[in-house]
């Protein structure tokens, strides 16, 4: 009899576990984070992190505009207070502002007070700016639950990204020019950035936009890409 309710007890402790584990599951599907869509279209975003510059940002902004192409910026708050002008530039320019939080610090690492912080203290600046931002982008690309929850709380959707060609670390153009030639497929989201002086960006810019549009892609903003087809999502990457 003791070794029946032994397995009796064995059992239901499996089943809360296996239980919990589903609910958990189902938690993390109701919080999309976008790397890229799944499509046959040949559509790309390209995403510029970090800015506003006041050096860099002017130069991707004249790039854009003389190839009559529309992004999306992830606007680091600080930057916006710096900068205002060159985020409403930007913004009446037909181009999608999104938030990058304040500061650029981990909002993994940070306190659910100090996270809720920063997101409100950025979409303060960038709603001065533009439009309220409807997705967002953790720096880094670290989150938790809880950097999730408070980006969903906000409204946003979280949007990571497909292609990285490290600007930020100043590889030379043509370098960069490969890195994104070589790795764009459709749907897919291009990271670089804007938020400092001395990258190869602007000048890799042009050349990455040409050579994609003779390969038959198009450039949309993130609003538009997420139009395209149903949104691929990611689980939890505890950062």
């Amino acid at each position: 009899m003791k070794r029946k309710w032994q397995y009796f007890f064995s059992i239901t402790a499996f089943i809360i576990l296996v239980g919990a584990k589903i609910g958990q599951s189902i938690a993390v599907e109701e919080v999309h984070i976008v790397r890229h869509i799944d499509t046959n279209d040949k559509v790309v975003a390209l995403t510029f992190d970090d800015g506003p510059n006041v050096k860099t940002t002017p130069k991707v902004l004249e790039v854009l505009k003389e190839k009559n192409v529309k992004a999306t910026f992830f606007i680091l708050g600080e930057n916006a207070v710096e900068h205002p002008e060159i985020v409403k530039q930007a913004a009446s320019e037909g181009h999608e502002i999104a938030s990058h939080s304040y500061t650029h610090r981990h909002l993994s690492k940070m306190s659910p007070k100090d996270c809720a912080d920063e997101l409100a203290k950025a979409e303060s600046i960038i709603s001065q700016c533009a439009s309220k931002p409807r997705y967002f982008r953790p720096p880094g690309g670290l989150f938790n639950d809880n950097v999730l929850e408070e980006a969903k709380r906000h409204g946003y959707t979280t949007i990571l990204w497909s292609v990285d060609p490290h600007d930020w670390q100043s590889p030379s153009v043509s370098e960069m020019i490969k890195r994104v030639e070589d790795n764009v497929k459709p749907g897919g989201i291009v990271l670089m950035h804007d938020g400092q002086p001395n990258l190869p960006t602007p000048k890799a810019l042009g050349t990455i936009i040409d050579d994609l549009r003779a390969q038959g892609y198009s450039f949309v903003t993130i609003d538009e890409l997420l139009r395209h087809e149903e949104v691929k999502t990611t689980g939890f990457f505890n950062g």
